[in-house]
Protein backbone atom coordinates (compact mmCIF):
# COMPACT_ATOMS: atom_id res chain seq x y z
CA UNK A 1 0.00 0.00 0.00
CA UNK A 2 2.64 2.61 0.85
CA UNK A 3 4.30 2.11 -2.53
CA UNK A 4 0.99 2.67 -4.34
CA UNK A 5 0.35 5.84 -2.36
CA UNK A 6 3.79 7.16 -3.20
CA UNK A 7 3.12 6.40 -6.86
CA UNK A 8 -0.16 8.31 -6.78
CA UNK A 9 1.50 11.32 -5.16
CA UNK A 10 4.28 11.19 -7.75
CA UNK A 11 1.72 11.37 -10.57
CA UNK A 12 0.05 14.51 -9.19
CA UNK A 13 2.95 16.91 -9.91
CA UNK A 14 3.46 15.28 -13.31
CA UNK A 15 -0.18 15.96 -14.19
CA UNK A 16 0.07 19.56 -12.96
CA UNK A 17 3.25 20.09 -14.96
CA UNK A 18 1.66 18.66 -18.13
CA UNK A 19 -1.40 20.91 -17.72
CA UNK A 20 0.83 23.96 -17.18
CA UNK A 21 2.86 23.19 -20.31
CA UNK A 22 -0.27 22.76 -22.44
CA UNK A 23 -1.83 25.93 -21.02
CA UNK A 24 1.27 27.87 -22.03
CA UNK A 25 1.12 26.70 -25.66
CA UNK A 26 0.23 29.23 -28.32
CA UNK A 27 -2.65 28.46 -30.73
CA UNK A 28 -0.02 27.72 -33.39
CA UNK A 29 1.62 25.13 -31.17
CA UNK A 30 -1.70 23.61 -30.12
CA UNK A 31 -2.52 23.12 -33.82
CA UNK A 32 0.77 21.34 -34.47
CA UNK A 33 2.26 24.27 -36.45
CA UNK A 34 -0.13 23.46 -39.29
CA UNK A 35 -1.13 26.19 -41.78
CA UNK A 36 -4.71 27.43 -41.88
CA UNK A 37 -4.80 29.33 -38.58
CA UNK A 38 -4.10 32.91 -37.57
CA UNK A 39 -1.97 33.68 -34.50
CA UNK A 40 -5.12 33.86 -32.38
CA UNK A 41 -6.24 30.44 -33.64
CA UNK A 42 -8.99 31.42 -36.10
CA UNK A 43 -9.35 28.63 -38.72
CA UNK A 44 -9.65 29.14 -42.47
CA UNK A 45 -12.75 26.92 -42.87
CA UNK A 46 -15.35 25.17 -40.75
CA UNK A 47 -13.40 21.89 -41.12
CA UNK A 48 -9.84 23.10 -40.53
CA UNK A 49 -10.04 22.72 -36.74
CA UNK A 50 -11.27 19.14 -37.04
CA UNK A 51 -8.49 18.10 -39.43
CA UNK A 52 -5.84 19.71 -37.23
CA UNK A 53 -7.31 18.03 -34.13
CA UNK A 54 -7.11 14.59 -35.73
CA UNK A 55 -3.51 15.22 -36.76
CA UNK A 56 -2.30 16.61 -33.42
CA UNK A 57 -4.10 14.09 -31.21
CA UNK A 58 -2.79 11.21 -33.33
CA UNK A 59 0.75 12.45 -32.83
CA UNK A 60 0.21 12.83 -29.08
CA UNK A 61 -0.95 9.20 -28.83
CA UNK A 62 1.97 8.02 -30.96
CA UNK A 63 4.47 9.97 -28.87
CA UNK A 64 3.07 8.48 -25.65
CA UNK A 65 3.40 5.00 -27.15
CA UNK A 66 6.92 5.85 -28.27
CA UNK A 67 7.99 7.13 -24.84
CA UNK A 68 6.63 4.00 -23.14
CA UNK A 69 8.31 1.75 -25.73
CA UNK A 70 11.65 3.55 -25.50
CA UNK A 71 11.42 3.52 -21.70
CA UNK A 72 10.81 -0.23 -21.57
CA UNK A 73 13.66 -0.85 -24.01
CA UNK A 74 16.03 1.26 -21.90
CA UNK A 75 14.85 -0.38 -18.68
CA UNK A 76 15.41 -3.88 -20.12
CA UNK A 77 18.84 -2.93 -21.45
CA UNK A 78 19.94 -1.61 -18.03
CA UNK A 79 18.32 -4.12 -15.68
CA UNK A 80 19.20 -7.21 -17.68
CA UNK A 81 22.66 -6.15 -18.84
CA UNK A 82 25.57 -8.55 -18.46
CA UNK A 83 27.30 -7.89 -15.16
CA UNK A 84 30.93 -8.36 -14.22
CA UNK A 85 31.78 -12.00 -13.72
CA UNK A 86 28.74 -13.32 -15.58
CA UNK A 87 29.07 -15.60 -18.59
CA UNK A 88 26.78 -17.54 -20.85
CA UNK A 89 23.16 -16.80 -21.60
CA UNK A 90 20.70 -15.64 -18.95
CA UNK A 91 17.70 -17.76 -18.00
CA UNK A 92 15.47 -18.13 -21.05
CA UNK A 93 11.70 -17.74 -20.71
CA UNK A 94 9.49 -19.34 -23.33
CA UNK A 95 6.14 -17.75 -22.45
CA UNK A 96 4.93 -14.69 -20.58
CA UNK A 97 1.18 -14.55 -21.10
CA UNK A 98 0.50 -11.14 -19.46
CA UNK A 99 3.10 -9.42 -21.66
CA UNK A 100 1.96 -11.25 -24.80
CA UNK A 101 -1.66 -10.28 -24.14
CA UNK A 102 -0.56 -6.69 -23.50
CA UNK A 103 1.36 -6.25 -26.75
CA UNK A 104 -1.47 -7.90 -28.70
CA UNK A 105 -4.42 -6.03 -27.20
CA UNK A 106 -2.88 -2.54 -26.97
CA UNK A 107 -1.88 -2.27 -30.67
CA UNK A 108 -5.31 -3.61 -31.64
CA UNK A 109 -7.01 -0.91 -29.54
CA UNK A 110 -4.78 1.76 -31.10
CA UNK A 111 -5.53 0.63 -34.66
CA UNK A 112 -9.28 0.48 -33.99
CA UNK A 113 -9.15 3.92 -32.32
CA UNK A 114 -7.26 5.54 -35.19
CA UNK A 115 -9.64 3.99 -37.69
CA UNK A 116 -12.75 5.07 -35.79
CA UNK A 117 -11.72 8.72 -35.40
CA UNK A 118 -10.45 8.93 -38.97
CA UNK A 119 -13.65 7.38 -40.36
CA UNK A 120 -15.77 9.76 -38.28
CA UNK A 121 -13.94 12.86 -39.52
CA UNK A 122 -13.79 11.58 -43.09
CA UNK A 123 -17.55 11.05 -43.11
CA UNK A 124 -18.02 14.68 -42.06
CA UNK A 125 -15.55 15.96 -44.67
CA UNK A 126 -17.12 13.90 -47.44
CA UNK A 127 -20.71 14.90 -46.65
CA UNK A 128 -21.80 17.14 -49.51
CA UNK A 129 -24.08 20.15 -49.06
CA UNK A 130 -27.30 19.63 -51.01
CA UNK A 131 -28.23 23.30 -51.41
CA UNK A 132 -25.03 25.34 -51.11
CA UNK A 133 -24.95 29.12 -51.20
CA UNK A 134 -22.28 28.92 -53.90
CA UNK A 135 -21.80 26.19 -56.53
CA UNK A 136 -18.50 26.16 -58.45
CA UNK A 137 -16.82 23.94 -61.02
CA UNK A 138 -13.00 23.76 -60.76
CA UNK A 139 -11.31 22.22 -63.81
CA UNK A 140 -7.70 21.08 -63.86
CA UNK A 141 -5.73 21.02 -67.10
CA UNK A 142 -2.08 20.77 -68.06
CA UNK A 143 -0.99 23.06 -66.39
CA UNK A 144 -3.50 25.55 -65.07
CA UNK A 145 -7.03 25.93 -63.73
CA UNK A 146 -10.43 27.06 -64.99
CA UNK A 147 -13.27 28.09 -62.67
CA UNK A 148 -16.98 28.29 -63.41
CA UNK A 149 -19.38 29.96 -60.98
CA UNK A 150 -22.74 28.32 -61.60
CA UNK A 151 -25.78 30.54 -62.00
CA UNK A 152 -28.72 30.76 -59.65
CA UNK A 153 -31.82 28.96 -60.88
CA UNK A 154 -34.09 31.11 -58.71
CA UNK A 155 -33.05 34.44 -60.22
CA UNK A 156 -32.23 32.95 -63.65
CA UNK A 157 -28.63 34.21 -63.69
CA UNK A 158 -26.19 32.52 -66.08
CA UNK A 159 -22.97 30.85 -65.08
CA UNK A 160 -19.78 32.91 -65.38
CA UNK A 161 -16.23 31.67 -65.72
CA UNK A 162 -12.54 32.46 -65.80
CA UNK A 163 -9.77 30.59 -67.64
CA UNK A 164 -6.29 30.46 -66.19
CA UNK A 165 -2.73 29.95 -67.44
CA UNK A 166 0.21 28.29 -65.74
CA UNK A 167 2.44 30.23 -63.38
CA UNK A 168 4.88 32.67 -64.97
CA UNK A 169 8.11 33.87 -63.36
CA UNK A 170 8.37 37.55 -62.54
CA UNK A 171 11.54 39.54 -63.42
CA UNK A 172 12.97 38.81 -59.96
CA UNK A 173 12.51 35.07 -60.46
CA UNK A 174 9.46 34.73 -58.21
CA UNK A 175 6.05 33.66 -59.46
CA UNK A 176 3.94 36.52 -60.80
CA UNK A 177 1.00 36.25 -58.39
CA UNK A 178 -1.14 38.68 -60.38
CA UNK A 179 -1.28 36.29 -63.36
CA UNK A 180 -2.20 33.16 -61.41
CA UNK A 181 -5.69 31.68 -61.82
CA UNK A 182 -7.75 32.94 -58.90
CA UNK A 183 -10.80 31.36 -57.29
CA UNK A 184 -13.11 33.75 -55.44
CA UNK A 185 -15.17 32.54 -52.47
CA UNK A 186 -17.58 34.47 -50.21
CA UNK A 187 -16.80 34.27 -46.51
CA UNK A 188 -19.23 32.42 -44.20
CA UNK A 189 -21.19 30.97 -47.14
CA UNK A 190 -21.55 27.25 -47.84
CA UNK A 191 -19.54 26.26 -50.90
CA UNK A 192 -19.72 23.14 -53.05
CA UNK A 193 -16.97 22.62 -55.62
CA UNK A 194 -17.27 20.11 -58.44
CA UNK A 195 -13.79 18.92 -59.42
CA UNK A 196 -13.11 17.94 -63.03
CA UNK A 197 -10.05 17.19 -65.16
CA UNK A 198 -9.56 17.95 -68.86
CA UNK A 199 -6.69 15.51 -69.41
CA UNK A 200 -4.71 13.59 -66.77
CA UNK A 201 -5.10 13.06 -63.03
CA UNK A 202 -4.69 16.27 -61.01
CA UNK A 203 -5.23 17.04 -57.34
CA UNK A 204 -6.98 20.17 -56.06
CA UNK A 205 -5.17 21.39 -52.93
CA UNK A 206 -5.78 24.61 -51.01
CA UNK A 207 -2.94 24.38 -48.51
CA UNK A 208 -4.43 26.37 -45.62
CA UNK A 209 -7.72 24.45 -45.87
CA UNK A 210 -5.84 21.24 -44.91
CA UNK A 211 -7.61 19.15 -47.51
CA UNK A 212 -7.13 18.01 -51.10
CA UNK A 213 -9.03 15.87 -53.60
CA UNK A 214 -8.02 14.14 -56.81
CA UNK A 215 -9.51 15.00 -60.20
CA UNK A 216 -10.05 12.27 -62.81
CA UNK A 217 -11.22 11.99 -66.38
CA UNK A 218 -14.74 10.53 -66.41
CA UNK A 219 -15.33 10.90 -62.68
CA UNK A 220 -16.23 14.14 -60.94
CA UNK A 221 -15.37 14.66 -57.28
CA UNK A 222 -17.07 17.10 -54.92
CA UNK A 223 -15.96 19.11 -51.91
CA UNK A 224 -18.27 21.04 -49.56
CA UNK A 225 -17.10 23.49 -46.89
CA UNK A 226 -17.57 26.99 -45.51
CA UNK A 227 -14.73 29.56 -45.64
CA UNK A 228 -14.62 31.34 -42.28
CA UNK A 229 -11.81 33.86 -42.69
CA UNK A 230 -11.16 36.45 -45.38
CA UNK A 231 -7.75 36.41 -47.02
CA UNK A 232 -5.69 35.09 -49.91
CA UNK A 233 -4.65 31.45 -49.83
CA UNK A 234 -2.23 29.48 -52.00
CA UNK A 235 -3.37 26.47 -54.00
CA UNK A 236 -1.59 23.99 -56.22
CA UNK A 237 -1.87 20.65 -57.96
CA UNK A 238 -0.73 17.89 -55.59
CA UNK A 239 -0.51 15.10 -58.18
CA UNK A 240 2.46 14.79 -60.56
CA UNK A 241 0.77 15.59 -63.86
CA UNK A 242 3.51 16.28 -66.36
CA UNK A 243 6.42 18.52 -67.28
CA UNK A 244 5.09 21.77 -65.78
CA UNK A 245 3.36 20.28 -62.74
CA UNK A 246 5.26 22.68 -60.45
CA UNK A 247 3.78 25.64 -62.35
CA UNK A 248 0.18 24.49 -61.83
CA UNK A 249 -0.56 27.04 -59.11
CA UNK A 250 -3.59 29.13 -58.22
CA UNK A 251 -4.80 31.53 -55.56
CA UNK A 252 -7.99 31.56 -53.53
CA UNK A 253 -9.45 34.87 -52.40
CA UNK A 254 -12.02 34.63 -49.61
CA UNK A 255 -13.87 37.95 -49.67
CA UNK A 256 -17.06 39.56 -48.42
CA UNK A 257 -20.31 38.74 -50.17
CA UNK A 258 -20.35 42.17 -51.80
CA UNK A 259 -16.85 41.79 -53.23
CA UNK A 260 -17.75 38.31 -54.47
CA UNK A 261 -20.83 39.61 -56.33
CA UNK A 262 -18.74 42.46 -57.79
CA UNK A 263 -16.25 39.94 -59.14
CA UNK A 264 -18.99 37.88 -60.79
CA UNK A 265 -20.39 41.06 -62.31
CA UNK A 266 -16.95 41.89 -63.75
CA UNK A 267 -16.88 38.49 -65.48
CA UNK A 268 -20.34 39.13 -66.94
CA UNK A 269 -19.18 42.50 -68.23
CA UNK A 270 -16.36 40.72 -70.09
CA UNK A 271 -18.88 38.38 -71.71
CA UNK A 272 -17.51 35.34 -69.88
CA UNK A 273 -20.89 33.69 -69.39
CA UNK A 274 -22.41 30.31 -70.18
CA UNK A 275 -20.92 26.83 -69.97
CA UNK A 276 -17.13 27.00 -69.73
CA UNK A 277 -16.73 23.60 -71.41
CA UNK A 278 -18.53 24.80 -74.55
CA UNK A 279 -16.37 27.91 -74.60
CA UNK A 280 -13.19 25.89 -74.10
CA UNK A 281 -14.09 23.51 -76.94
CA UNK A 282 -14.97 26.41 -79.23
CA UNK A 283 -11.71 28.23 -78.58
CA UNK A 284 -9.53 25.13 -78.63
CA UNK A 285 -10.84 23.86 -81.98
CA UNK A 286 -11.56 26.74 -84.30
CA UNK A 287 -14.24 25.44 -86.74
CA UNK A 288 -13.18 24.94 -90.34
CA UNK A 289 -9.52 25.87 -89.83
CA UNK A 290 -8.01 23.00 -87.89
CA UNK A 291 -6.24 25.62 -85.80
CA UNK A 292 -6.08 25.74 -82.05
CA UNK A 293 -5.57 28.52 -79.58
CA UNK A 294 -3.43 28.61 -76.48
CA UNK A 295 -4.62 29.48 -72.99
CA UNK A 296 -2.78 32.81 -73.27
CA UNK A 297 -4.64 33.67 -76.49
CA UNK A 298 -7.99 32.69 -74.94
CA UNK A 299 -7.41 35.03 -72.04
CA UNK A 300 -6.41 37.84 -74.37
Amino acid sequence: MPSKRRLRWALVPLGIAAAAVLAGCTPTELHGFLPGFTEDGQPATNHTDMVAGLWVNSWIVLLVVGVITWGLMGWAAIVYRRRKGQSGLPVQLRYNMPIEIFYTIVPFILVVGFFAFTARDQAILETQTENPDVSIVAIGKQWAWDFQYNGDEEDGSDAVWSMGVQAEPAPNGDVDQEKLPTLYLPVDKTVKIELQSRDVIHSFWIIDFLYKKDMYIGRDNYWSFTPTREGTYAGKCAELCGEYHSAMLFNVKVVSEGEYEDYLASLRDKGQTGDITDEYDRLTNLPGTGETTTDEERND
